[in-house]
């Protein structure tokens, strides 16, 4: 067994890894207690409390330190919940969010403001539960790989361990996780390779403000603002990968936009510096002012007439 880890942790070395956080999944954090409520502009949502969880259940921070033990053993980067709790806590106080005239509004929620500051490709979620018969425990798990930009799954493993007399959670795991857990490292690898060669999948929203002057048909030589937007996005997708599911005066939705994992420069690209290019393009070419504006990671909003 350990051979065998061995020779798939320097199969894996040999690639660019995605950047890994490990978090308890809603449905534990539902059923032991720790959520929280947010207003979602007029609608009240259900979120997962990750500080309350961490400051209340001791077997949740010795959980994620052994997951994340194990993913470094096979050379993936990790992002620690906590930590990252702590960054946005010490952050500055949040803009008030922008309305625009007619009332329309975009909402981060707590988890979304915790994705922009961790910034990893990948969320491990986690559930598990102890089962017992007679002097002997057992855990049976599921563990999920989710997308941070699209909270699509693109890995899983589950399973029950072998019943032991060990009364230590993070022990029980590590024993069920391990038959399972080089299988799921290979399907996150396979993800984060199509990433690398068809782009990283984000969506794109495009809105006018109502003090601007024209709309999305407005014509700036021969074509229309909506075909001018239309073409960038082409232009600045991997291999035009792109599909407009709406398009009329006001607004534009563009979906399974692949934009590159890097700039020209090298650097990491993310949905919010590429649609910012957009904005600039915009600015200078056509000197039309422009916002962008968030939703997590994967969801970029620009709204047309001024900032």
């Amino acid at each position: 067994m350990v051979l065998a880890l061995g020779v798939s942790a320097a199969a894996y070395s040999q690639a660019k890894k995605p950047t890994i956080m490990v978090v308890p999944s809603d449905a534990w954090c539902n059923k032991n207690g720790y959520m929280t409520e947010f207003d979602n502009q007029g609608t009240t949502v259900k979120m997962p409390d990750y500080i309350k969880a961490l400051q209340s259940n001791t077997d949740l921070l010795l959980v994620i330190s052994k997951i994340n033990e194990l993913m470094s053993e096979r050379e993936f980067p990790l992002k620690n919940l906590e930590s990252s709790l702590k960054s946005l806590q010490s952050q500055a106080a949040e803009d008030a969010m922008l309305s625009s005239k007619s009332g329309a509004a975009l909402a981060e929620s707590p988890v979304d403001k915790l994705k922009q500051v961790a910034k990893a490709d990948i969320w491990m979620q986690l559930t598990w539960t102890v089962n017992q018969t007679g002097p002997k425990k057992s855990i049976t798990f599921n563990l999920q790989g989710l997308d941070a930009y699209t909270d699509k799954q693109v890995a899983g493993a589950s399973g029950t361990g072998q019943p032991s007399f060990s009364a230590e959670v993070p022990v029980l795991l590590e024993e069920a996780v391990l038959a399972h857990l080089d299988n799921f490292n290979a399907q996150l690898q396979t993800h984060f390779d199509d990433m690398a060669a068809n782009g990283r999948e984000v969506a794109l929203r495009v809105r006018v403000w109502d003090s601007f002057d024209g709309d999305l048909e407005k014509e700036y030589g021969d074509d229309e603002l909506r075909t001018i937007i239309e073409n960038w996005v082409g232009d600045n997708t991997v291999k035009g990968r792109f599909s407009t599911s709406d398009a009329t005066e006001r607004l534009m939705v563009f979906e399974q936009v692949r934009i590159p994992l890097y700039n020209d420069k090298g650097r990491a690209l993310d949905t919010r510096n590429w649609a910012d290019g957009l904005r600039k393009m915009l600015r200078e070419k056509y000197q039309i002012e422009s916002k962008v504006m968030m939703k997590g990671l994967g969801q970029a909003q620009i709204i047309i007439g001024e900032k």
